[in-house]
């Protein structure tokens, strides 16, 4: 190559690098044009005593047109930009140190006046959104954003998903709530938003969906009476006769051959969808079963018994495999103790099986087990069914029972739902080969469990849930 050549090459590449440079440049004054209009918008919001829609309706315009990466930094700005300031409070910090709290009204006073001021401008923004149309659904979709962005934020943005969650404290138990049963006469619209939002057991089809509030079927759906078009939580219920133990007997078309005669005495509720992820942790669960319950009991009298029929998200690929991989788990349950839920004979029975399935030798009960239980079609062959029943329901039961997260609660979600709500679990109701689907072989190797709630429980927090909520129900 010619020096001549190499020349040229060497000015084309400096081209390029140039014109990258450029682009980046150009991306970053965009980035910073985009976030800069977004802050001075939220920055009139706040300063304004009666803010017009047309302005909130900007805003949220504009956040929409943002990417996940810079509303991170949105988030941030807000975080450190809009906070109340320590000379806001400090004469009032002194006054309520100064105020002799032997005049009561006096003590009153000056702590509302420190209340009002420990208010963020952020909260006085946020509560402004609830005036205009769609504001609660937009401000449901920002708290989804806040609890992605910490993720991936360097900053605990937790103030601002509290405020948020404060909010939708008050506005979601203040009679804004209603209940509706979906039916087959329901209009499409709901059909189909439910069939989208099954996220427990999706559906491939509407006909699917239209099965499941056939006979003996029942779903109902909790909406907000600011966002009466779609739901913020939904429950499909199957009444049957005895606790049904199998995903398969509640969805599957042909159920006439697993269906028990006589009357229904039960009702399962079998899948139970949050449809707005900025809800979270906010307890609408407890809410919609206690009123489902209501509703059940009042047009169904025979029904004695409520119970469900829970996955066990989680079970296989971030608690069993790692054990049996030999991972430094921070799980009660440790390698080297999982053979003690098998006998000499059952695990001399997984370790032929082993062989005779992958063609390989191997002492390790862990190993063997993993080969087996890392291929679905395990479920398939009856002699695996057959030795790994037993340990495996027990496995189940201990993680649900057995296993805490940091704050002593059940690691599992679904268990922590179900039991922090007053449901009971015992060994007899975790059932293998529940879910003989793909994901529930890859989810929980077939795992379902039954949370059974209580008459008692039923009657107590019916008791509770009526002096809290002043609709009736």
């Amino acid at each position: 190559m010619t020096d001549l050549a190499r020349a040229a090459i060497g000015s084309e590449l400096s081209l390029e690098r140039s014109l990258e440079v450029s682009e980046a440049m150009e991306r970053e004054r965009n980035l910073g044009k985009r976030l800069s209009s977004v802050i001075e918008t939220f920055r009139e919001i706040k300063e304004r005593e009666d803010p017009p829609q047309g302005l909130i309706l900007r805003f949220q315009e504009l956040y929409g047109g943002l990417s996940r990466e810079e509303r991170v930094t949105l988030f941030e700005h807000l975080l450190s930009g809009f906070e109340t300031s320590k000379a806001e409070i400090e004469e009032d910090l002194k006054g309520v140190i100064a105020t002799k709290t032997e005049d009561p009204a006096k003590w009153s006073k000056t702590l509302a006046s420190l209340r009002r001021k420990l208010e963020s401008p952020r909260m006085r923004v946020f509560r402004r959104f609830m005036n205009v149309s769609g504001g609660l659904k937009f401000l449901l979709d920002l708290r989804a954003d806040v609890l992605s962005a910490q993720r991936q934020s360097q900053m605990d943005l937790s103030p601002i998903d509290e405020e948020i969650a404060h909010l939708f404290t008050s506005w979601f138990q203040q009679g804004f709530l209603f209940l509706q049963e979906i039916t087959q006469d329901s209009p499409y619209r709901q059909i189909r938003f439910l069939k989208e939002h099954d996220m427990v057991h999706p559906m491939a089809s509407l006909e699917e969906m239209g099965d499941r509030l056939g006979e003996d079927r029942r779903c109902f759906s909790l909406y907000h009476r600011a966002m009466p078009e779609e739901p913020v939580v939904f429950i499909e219920v199957a009444l049957t006769k005895g606790i049904a133990r199998s995903i398969h007997d509640i969805i599957e078309k042909d159920r006439s051959k697993t269906r028990k005669k006589g009357k229904p005495d039960t009702a399962i509720f079998y899948s139970i969808n949050n449809t707005q992820n900025g809800l979270a942790g906010l307890g609408l669960g407890k809410v919609l079963i206690f009123q489902v319950v209501e509703a059940l009991k009042r047009d169904n009298p025979e029904i004695k018994t409520f119970s469900t029929l829970s996955p066990i998200p989680g079970f296989w690929e971030r608690y069993l495999r790692r054990i049996l991989s030999g991972e430094d788990v921070p799980f009660s349950l440790k390698p080297e103790k999982v053979e003690d839920f098998f006998s000499a004979k059952a695990k001399k029975r997984v370790l032929e099986l082993y062989k005779e399935r992958t063609g390989k030798e191997t002492q390790s009960l862990n190993e063997a087990l993993l080969g087996i239980l890392s291929s679905p079609d395990w479920i398939e062959d009856g002699r695996c069914e057959e030795v790994l029943r037993k340990p495996l329901t027990e496995i189940t039961y201990y993680y649900i029972t057995q296993e805490k997260d940091a704050h002593g609660k059940p690691l599992n979600p679904v268990a922590n739902f179900h039991m922090s709500n007053g449901a009971t679990v015992s060994l007899q109701n975790v059932n293998f080969g529940a879910n003989r689907f793909r994901r529930g072989l890859e989810e929980s190797c077939s795992m379902m469990v039954n949370y059974i709630y209580s008459m008692t429980w039923l009657q107590q927090i019916g008791r509770t849930m009526q002096s809290l909520l002043p609709w009736k129900v």
